[in-house]
């Protein structure tokens, strides 16, 4: 369905999230639409792993051993893009892009199934508080948008912790569900 350019509601470590290709340009857009953003806001590639995420994401040794030690799990990550990522996925004038490697076993089924990581963002509309977190309630308001809801249950009701490695140290951006303690905050 994602192949053939479907949107998916699929559960995270987070939080649900909606997912598509990459490629997709018409999807994004129906994305952008429906949570209402602006043509500036980032969504988040999704991978499998770390060896995945090299070849969409430029890491240097630091980020490097910081990926592994928190990977998988609920952060998105900053690092500079590389030649593979459209620049429509890209930072306009910062050339980055968020990626992410979740640990939720459904998610990481999915992913193996793709031949790319799924360009995601989280399942939450523009007049709620929070995530969406109820399988039936996502079908119920979005069927006619979506491919498919993959129900794993309710799962977390938080935001990913964002970690930007584009500078001589991580910063914190966000503050979510990862532990970042022990990391420089912005």
């Amino acid at each position: 369905m994602i192949e053939s350019g479907g949107i998916v509601a699929y559960p995270t470590d987070s939080s649900y999230a909606f997912g598509w290709a990459m490629g997709n340009k018409s999807a994004q857009e129906r994305i952008r639409r429906l949570k209402h953003l602006d043509k500036h806001h980032h969504f988040t590639l999704v991978c499998e792993g770390l060896s995945e995420l090299a070849s969409y994401a430029r890491v240097d040794n630091q980020a490097y051993r910081l990926l592994r030690a928190l990977t998988p799990g609920p952060y998105t990550f900053i690092l500079p893009a590389t030649r593979q990522v459209p620049n429509r996925l890209q930072h306009p004038k910062r050339k980055t892009i968020g990626i992410r490697v979740p640990a939720n076993p459904i998610a990481l089924a999915l992913l193996r199934e793709l031949p790319e990581p799924l360009l995601s963002t989280t399942l939450q509309l523009p007049e709620q508080d929070e995530p969406m977190n109820e399988p039936w309630e996502i079908r119920e308001l979005l069927d006619h948008e979506l491919a498919a809801v993959v129900d794993g249950g309710p799962c977390a009701l938080d935001s990913t912790s964002v970690v930007d490695l584009t500078g001589p140290v991580p910063v914190v951006a966000r503050v979510g569900l990862g532990d970042v303690s022990h990391l420089e905050t912005a």
